[in-house]
């Protein structure tokens, strides 16, 4: 009897997988939508009716459906729900590329969208993303998490509140209070997304890049490829290094060379040097220490009360060591370099050079040459190639014109070869004084007086004490003093072997009154600052 019961139970056991076998896997069958359990070192079935059975298994339960295989402690399948749920050591093989572990899986295998919870983990074999909760969508091949997360990629970490990984893309989309760690840098966004295969970051939203030098990248858009460390920051971003800041409409990146390409209305600003840079684009190069501008830029060396501004086609500023300084100011050969550098390790002083075109402009004083060099450790504008100089109504030309400044303000001003002075005293009339060299002194930023010496020659109008002009002085000497009150020229004063005449005003020939190489240049002076700034 025993015997007969046992045989009776097995043909019931073997109907029942066979019914769940047909079920899956008969004739006409969708088989993309079905699970196979494909093995269990238990299993068992319950059925209440043909169309509600349920099928379990236990003990290294391996299942599959299409290119997926499932891997698990133990498993209930629900033909009528179309739900597989898997307990304890759970294993999703996505056809050999993305795999998915974790402690607890609902599969809906009809839609393919499993839910895995507890210590879930998913790895693309480059990439570890790991989260507490995952909605896995194997038809789109599409993860979420809505809870926390966290992906390690090599030395990078990014953790998130939420997150959408794209698996045959590998891509990542990170939302709210985004971090991705590096050695090299830390980030901080409100949304992100990051590519494993490339390890690409594109920026969606603000987001604030601060590296391991302590500088701070500020941006909406762009990208970081972390591998080859470069990047594009649009949309106004922001870098700040140390005292320095640099702005644009896009900022291109160079980590790995250490350049920096700013583009569209690029602004560099130094506040520790006071200086600012505003050009159509910009490249900084931090190995160097050198800013390149280009397409209309124009430097700002802030003061007190009467900024500096400089324009020109190329501005190129940089860093010179202070040893550099020390050795271009050494007088005589017994100064040796190492002695120097003993005493001049890390001080730096910033210098410009500019070409073509150049324009400067301040209120007390503008000027114009082809080039120009600007050293901050000794405070002198050095102008090259026809300069010109206007100063308290003075016009300045010469071969080359050095000009000193003292606390940002006009000092002294010296003038080589061909030195000129021309001064309008009234219509068609100019004051002008002549020598091979040309000493001007500045008092609060305000001419003083000039000096010519060396073949020095000079037309002034004479005047009385009503102001009134009586006649036109022609002199040469070895030194002409002109000294300034309030900017008008007060009084002329010769110095050795000196020759002159005195015209009565009413015979002067106005035109003739003209020392050699004598032009007025005044439409070639700068009137406003935003002039430098116009087309």
């Amino acid at each position: 009897m025993k015997e007969k019961m046992l045989i009776v139970f097995l043909v019931i056991a073997l109907g029942l997988t066979y019914s769940a076998g047909a079920q899956q896997r008969g004739p006409g069958a969708d088989t993309g939508k079905v699970v196979n359990i494909l093995h269990a070192d238990r299993l068992g079935f319950s059925k209440k009716d043909t169309a509600n059975i349920i099928q379990y298994g236990a003990g290294s339960v391996a299942a599959q459906q299409n290119n997926t295989l499932f891997y698990s402690d133990s498993a209930v399948l629900n033909q009528r729900t179309k739900i597989f749920q898997a307990y304890g050591n759970v294993h999703i093989n996505d056809a050999d590329s993305t795999h998915i572990y974790g402690q607890y899986m609902r599969y809906h295998f009809d839609t393919k969208m499993a839910y895995m919870q507890k210590k879930v983990s998913l790895t693309d074999g480059k990439s570890n993303l790991t989260t507490e909760e995952l909605e896995y969508d194997l038809k789109q091949k599409i993860g979420t998490y809505k809870n926390g997360g966290r992906l390690v990629n090599g030395t990078s970490v990014l953790t998130s509140k939420e997150g959408v990984y794209y698996d045959e893309l590998k891509d990542i989309f990170f939302r709210k209070n985004v971090v991705l760690v590096d050695p090299k840098y830390t980030l901080r966004a409100d949304s992100l997304l990051y590519n494993t295969q490339t390890e690409i970051a594109t920026f969606i939203g603000p987001t604030v890049i601060i590296d391991s030098a302590k500088r701070e990248y500020h941006t909406s858009e762009g990208f970081y490829d972390m591998r080859n460390r470069i990047a594009q920051f649009g949309k106004r971003p922001v870098i700040k290094d140390g005292k320095s800041r640099l702005t644009a409409d896009n900022i291109y990146a160079d980590d790995a060379r250490g350049i920096r390409r700013a583009v569209g209305l690029a602004v560099y600003v130094d506040s520790a040097e006071g200086v600012s840079i505003i050009a159509g684009e910009l490249t900084d190069d931090r190995n160097t220490n050198l800013v390149l501008a280009t397409k209309k830029p124009v430097m700002i060396i802030k003061q007190e009360d009467d900024s500096i501004y400089v324009a020109a086609d190329t501005i190129l500023s940089g860093f010179a060591s202070r040893v550099d300084t020390v050795l271009s100011k050494a007088k005589t050969d017994t100064l040796k370099k190492k002695s120097v550098a003993t005493n001049a390790t890390d001080s730096s002083s910033r210098y410009m050079k500019a070409f073509h075109h150049v324009r400067i402009f301040s209120d007390s004083l503008q000027a114009v040459s082809d080039s120009l060099f600007y050293s901050g450790a000794d405070s002198i504008f050095k102008l090259f190639t026809d300069p010109i100089v206007w100063a308290s109504g003075n016009q300045i030309t010469g071969d080359t014109i050095y000009l000193y400044t003292k606390n940002k303000k006009p000092e002294r001003l010296y003038v080589f070869e061909n030195g000129l002075v021309v001064n309008k005293a009234g219509p068609n009339q100019y004051n002008q004084i002549k020598g091979t060299t040309l000493n001007g002194y500045f008092n609060e930023g305000v001419i003083d007086h000039l000096r010519a010496r060396g073949n020095a020659e000079s037309i002034y109008y004479v005047q009385d004490e009503d102001s009134a002009y009586v006649g036109a002085n022609r002199s040469t000497a070895d030194i002409i003093d002109m000294r300034f009150e309030k900017r008008q020229l007060n009084k002329v004063v010769f110095i050795n072997d000196v020759r002159g005449t005195t015209t009565p005003f009413r015979q002067v020939n106005f035109s003739e009154m003209r020392l050699r190489n004598f032009q007025w240049l005044e439409p070639r002076r700068p009137k406003t600052k935003a002039e430098l700034f116009a087309d």
